[in-house]
C-alpha cells in the first residue's frame, strides 16, 4: 500500500529537499514535489551558474553531466542523484514514485502539504533563476 506524501519546495535548500524524497521514495511512498521551481540552491550565484553552465555545454573536451533547464527537471535531476542505482533495481522503482511540479497543480491545490523549514541565508539562488541564465 502506497502512502502519498506531497512536499512543498519553497525556500527550501535542494540538497535536504532532495535527501528527504529519495529516502522516502525507498520506503515505498509515492512522493509529489510542488513548487519546485522556489527551491533554493545555497552558495554565490556566480559560481552555482558558472557550474551549471559548464555541465550543460556539449561537445567541449569536459563532456560533464547534462543538467536540464526546466525548474521541475533540475529538482528531479537531483533527487535522482540521491537515489542509489536508478537505472535498475529499487533505485529504478522509487525514481518512478516521484513526481515534481513548478507551481501547484489544480488536483493538489487542497491538500496539505509538508514545508520544510523557512531557509533564508545569504547567498542562495533559486531554481528558477538558475532555470533562466543556464
Amino acid at each position: 500500500m502506497e502512502k502519498e506524501v506531497i512536499i512543498d519546495a519553497s525556500n527550501t535548500a535542494l540538497g535536504r529537499l532532495a535527501s528527504y524524497v529519495a529516502k522516502q521514495a525507498l520506503l515505498g511512498k509515492k512522493i509529489i514535489v510542488l513548487n519546485s521551481e522556489k527551491a533554493i540552491i545555497t552558495g554565490r550565484k556566480k559560481f552555482t551558474i558558472e557550474n551549471y553552465q559548464k555541465k550543460r555545454k556539449r561537445g567541449s573536451s569536459e563532456k560533464g553531466p547534462y543538467y536540464p533547464k526546466q525548474p521541475e527537471r533540475i529538482v528531479k535531476r537531483a533527487i535522482r542523484g540521491m537515489l542509489p542505482d536508478f537505472r535498475r533495481g529499487r533505485g529504478r522503482e522509487a525514481f518512478k514514485r516521484i513526481l515534481c511540479y513548478k507551481g501547484v497543480p489544480e488536483e493538489y491545490k487542497d491538500k496539505k502539504a509538508i514545508k520544510f523549514g523557512e531557509e533564508k541565508t545569504v547567498n542562495y539562488i533559486r531554481i528558477e533563476e538558475l532555470s533562466k541564465k543556464i
